[in-house]
Order: C-alpha cells, then sequence, then structure tokens
C-alpha cells in the first residue's frame, strides 16, 4: 500500500515498462528495465508497472528483478482476470517486501461479446474471482475494467461495486482506446463516486489514451470529480498514440494547485527533464522537439514578441520556469523573426556595448544573414561586427577527399581524409571505435583544433535511395559551442562535411576575436606550416 495516502495526495502509477515497452519496435532487455524502474524510483513514482509476468518467461524474470530491486515504489504485476495469470504475477512480485497485483477485463458489451464472447454476467463472476485470487497474495489489488470509457454504465458501476466487494483496494476506469472527451470521462466517474455505494472503500484510478489527444485532459478532469490515481508513461509512450504523458500530468497539478483544490503528488519535479532523457535513450524513441515540457523547444522562443517579452519577464511567455523541471535555461533562437532588443541582449552577454556598434547597420545585415540560414548563432552575430560579409567568402577548410574502411571483428575502422586550405592539401589517416570517430579524428589531426563532440544527429533529406543524409553536429570549443551542418548521399561524407563546417565556424570566431584585440594574421596556414615542421 502507498504510505502518504490523503485526501489531496494523487498517486502516480507508472505503465511505462508495461503499456509502453509493448508498444516499442523491440522489447526492452532486463538490465534497461532495471535502469529505467531505478530512474523512475528516484522521479517519485508511487507504483512501478513492472511488466506482464504471464507473457514471457523474460517480462517474469525483469519483473521479479525490479521487484528485489525497488525500496520505496511499489513493484506491480498485471494480470488477465485468469487464475494462472494471477499466480504467476504473484511469484513474480513475491520477492519484494510489497507489491501490488494488478488484474483486469474487457467491460465494454462490443469486447464482452466480440472479444470474450460471454456474457456481462460470466465476465463479472471472473473479474471477481481474479479479484479474490490476488487477495490470497496481498492486500494491494488493482482492478481494470478495460474499455470503460465505452462501457454501458450501469455494467461499469455493477462491476466496480462487486470488485470492491471482492476485496480490490483500487478500481481503475481505463478509456482505452482514447475515444471520450472530458467531459465525458468526468462524467463517468462522477457518476461512480455518487452511484456505487462502496466506493469509498478503494482508490478511483484512471488509464487514459491520447488517440484523440485528450489523456492528460481527461485524466485532470478526473481529478476533478475525485480520483486520486493516475496511471501514466514517461514521454506518453504506450500502445497507438500512447498513454498520459506522466511529465504532463504531475507538471499541471503542480502548476495549477489552485484549480485542482490543492492536489499534490510525490514527484521530484527537479528530476523530469533526466528522466525523460533516459527513457528516450533506452527505448530508443526520441523526444519530439514541440513535446511539453520535456521537447526541446518546449522553453524556445523565436517570435520577437515572444522574446522581448521573455527579456523583460519571463513570465510573460513562460508559465513554469526550465529549472522547476531540470533543464537549465530557456533558449532564444536568433532568426529573421527576432527583433533588436534580442540583438542587443545577445550581444550584451557577448561583452559588447552599444558603442560598439551602429544597430541600423548591424540589424539590416542580420536579416539577410538569417533569411539565407534560417537560424544565426551568437558566433554568426558577433561575426557581423567585423566582417562585411559571413558565410560567403571561401571558407578556410574545405573538404576535398576521403577513404574510409569500416572494419570488422578483426580489423579497426580507418579513415584517410584530404583537406585543401587555400591553395594546398594536407591528407591524415587515422583509426577510430567507428568510422565516423576515425574520420573526426583525421579532421581533427589536419586543423589542430581540438574540440569535444557533444551532439551528433541524421536525418533523410528526402525519400527513396537517393534521399540526402543530414548530419548535424555540436562541438564545443574552449567553452563555447559551435554547429555544424552537412549534406551527401553518403552518410559518412555527410559527416565529414559537417564536422569541417564546425571547424570553419570556430576558426571565424577565432578570426573574430583577433580582430576584436587588434591583431589579425594568417593562423590557419601557419598551424599548417607549424603541423609540417613537427611532422604532425
Amino acid at each position: 500500500m502507498i504510505d502518504d495516502i490523503s485526501a489531496e495526495r494523487v498517486v502516480i502509477f507508472d505503465t511505462t515498462l508495461r503499456d509502453g515497452e509493448q508498444a516499442l519496435a523491440q522489447s526492452l532487455s532486463m538490465q534497461q528495465k532495471l535502469q529505467i524502474a531505478l530512474a523512475l524510483e528516484d522521479l517519485g513514482v508511487d507504483v512501478i508497472e513492472a511488466g506482464f509476468p504471464i507473457s514471457s518467461a523474460g517480462d517474469f524474470e525483469s519483473v521479479q528483478t525490479i521487484a528485489r530491486a525497488l525500496r520505496r515504489a511499489v513493484p506491480c504485476g498485471l494480470a488477465r482476470a485468469v487464475p494462472g495469470d494471477v499466480t504467476r504475477a504473484a511469484e513474480a512480485l513475491k520477492a519484494a517486501e510489497r507489491f501490488r497485483i494488478h488484474t483486469f477485463i474487457a467491460t465494454s458489451t462490443l469486447h464482452v461479446e466480440k472479444k470474450l464472447r460471454r456474457s456481462f454476467d460470466d465476465v463479472l463472476a471472473m473479474g471477481v474471482a481474479a479479484v479474490k485470487e490476488a487477495r490470497k497474495w496481498t492486500d494491494d489489488v488493482e482492478f481494470s475494467c478495460e474499455d470503460a470509457g465505452r462501457t454501458p454504465i450501469d455494467n461499469l458501476c455493477r462491476m466496480v461495486e462487486a470488485a470492491i466487494d471482492a476485496g480490490a483496494t483500487t478500481v481503475n476506469i481505463p478509456d482505452t482506446v482514447g475515444y471520450t472527451f472530458p467531459t465525458e470521462f468526468g462524467g463517468i466517474i462522477r457518476t461512480l463516486m455518487n452511484r456505487v455505494p462502496n466506493i469509498d472503500r478503494a482508490v478511483v484510478s484512471v488509464h487514459c489514451h491520447n488517440d484523440l489527444g485528450m489523456a492528460t485532459a481527461n485524466s485532470l478532469t478526473a481529478l476533478q470529480e475525485g480520483a486520486r490515481q493516475i496511471e501514466c508513461c514517461m514521454n506518453g509512450l504506450g500502445e497507438r498514440a500512447g498513454n498520459c504523458a506522466l511529465e504532463e500530468v504531475v507538471t499541471a497539478i503542480r502548476l495549477r494547485q489552485a484549480w485542482l483544490k490543492g492536489l499534490k503528488t510525490g514527484i521530484v519535479h527537479e528530476r523530469i527533464a533526466r528522466t525523460s532523457m533516459l527513457v528516450s535513450k533506452i527505448c530508443h524513441e526520441p523526444v519530439p522537439s514541440h513535446k511539453p515540457i520535456v521537447g526541446s523547444n518546449a522553453f524556445a522562443h523565436s517570435s520577437g514578441i515572444h522574446q522581448d517579452g521573455v527579456l523583460k519577464n519571463r513570465e510573460t511567455y513562460e508559465i513554469l520556469t526550465p529549472e522547476s523541471v531540470g533543464v537549465h535555461g530557456n533558449v532564444l533562437h536568433m532568426t529573421a523573426r527576432s527583433g533588436r532588443h534580442m540583438i542587443k541582449a545577445c550581444l550584451e552577454k557577448l561583452g559588447y556595448t552599444e558603442s560598439d556598434y551602429n544597430m541600423n547597420d548591424l540589424y539590416a545585415r542580420f536579416l539577410k544573414l538569417a533569411d539565407k540560414k534560417g537560424q544565426v548563432y551568437d558566433y554568426d552575430l558577433e561575426a557581423l561586427l567585423f566582417f562585411t560579409k559571413v558565410e560567403e567568402e571561401t571558407p578556410t577548410y574545405q573538404l576535398d577527399r576521403m577513404n574510409v574502411m569500416c572494419g570488422n571483428g578483426e580489423t579497426l575502422p580507418t579513415a584517410s581524409v584530404r583537406l585543401r586550405v587555400g591553395k594546398r592539401t594536407r591528407t591524415e589517416s587515422s583509426i577510430g571505435n567507428g568510422p565516423v570517430d576515425a574520420i573526426y579524428n583525421c579532421i581533427t589531426r589536419l586543423t589542430g583544433i581540438r574540440c569535444r563532440l557533444v551532439s551528433y544527429s541524421i536525418n533523410a533529406n528526402g525519400e527513396g535511395m537517393d534521399a540526402l543524409g543530414q548530419v548535424d553536429v555540436t562541438v564545443e570549443h574552449e567553452g563555447r559551442i559551435f554547429h555544424g551542418m552537412g549534406l551527401s548521399t553518403d552518410v559518412l561524407e555527410a559527416s565529414a562535411r559537417a564536422f569541417v563546417h564546425a571547424m570553419n565556424v570556430i576558426e571565424q570566431a577565432r578570426e573574430v576575436e583577433k580582430k576584436r584585440k587588434g591583431t589579425s594574421t594568417n593562423a590557419p596556414a601557419a598551424e599548417l606550416e607549424s603541423h609540417e615542421r613537427r611532422g604532425v
């Protein structure tokens, strides 16, 4: 049972490892599931549905391992309303000091008649029997009415009352196919609270799917009507369009406490972003940039009007701070939509004052560059102060040719790269832990620029076999972040072009710094001469 139960406490039941995992392209390993379970416990999740033990030997072992490892969160296993399922779940969970068995059966007319091919009375009896069997193993039993959103309300009331009488301590009302509207779903919960005579003996839970994009709204509406457990998944993972997203619903509860009459959860909100990232990486499910709370654009601003407002007062366009969910600051994108206030703020951050530039001239050239590039970075803006043209002159480094051997179990990945610097060319060979690493080692030696690769991403630009591979890289050099992009039908060539592009941007920043200090030399050529003399 959950320790902290009060009228204001909302239990967070996470089913990322069950409903979320069964929707992935491939199953997670036991170690991956354990890693996620421990992260969810650290986040403050109350109940972790670790899997469906009857489904496979691997799932049984994973549930058993997680049950042994959890110290605060309650481990839970899913079981159909079948005695064998319940027993199998209990055997997997019994290693834990306390655990929950979650049993379910479909209750909608469509499911009862077409899937189960039984009468509703038969289904009710199966549900009751499953709950009683589960109570032999634990006093923490949850019962779910699958497809409750489309179940006739009289039948739903009968099933819930019977399950509670049989010993269910939590009754779950799933909108299994994401069919209901918030007012409709809230009405179902309100009716159960008013018509089921023993409803006060159980926690009412909801499990909402997002097929019509209303999972979070339905869950929050259910809370207003008396539900006190939300079943959800990190990043909204789950069957079809996914489940209610944990990060969305808990943040809404915290932010709108006045509207929700003081409801609260046990979630440690500052750990949301890192848990989201962990789940995304382990599950190989990228978080969409526009995803609420945890998407890369959730705290980004591109509109000039929005940027101006945020610079004056963050609350104008941010309803919560990024730090409150573990994100390190907001992002103001410099695009053709950015205003003068944004340009001034960025230059001030770089250490420039209004006396260092003419805003009218600078802003006109900024707009031309922004129209050409799409997004302008701080080093681009700084370059506009010292150069008449930016990104139009011949770059310092150009990829001339390359040869790559990917390697296998017996040979190491090897690359040879030739760069053109002005009228000269220079070649370098290197090994790496992969072909891209080998290429980047060559380019690093040829340019003499030491940097750390922060991020690397590749996407298809177009369709079919002739699609261009677009590689985007972010590198850190001397405490600053620089970006590079490369396009090619050969992804290794695109990778090389992206890294070379980043090196050119760093060289441009170096030239800016020299001009700022009043000393300009042809450093790249001088460096290459120095490398040649030393035999580098």
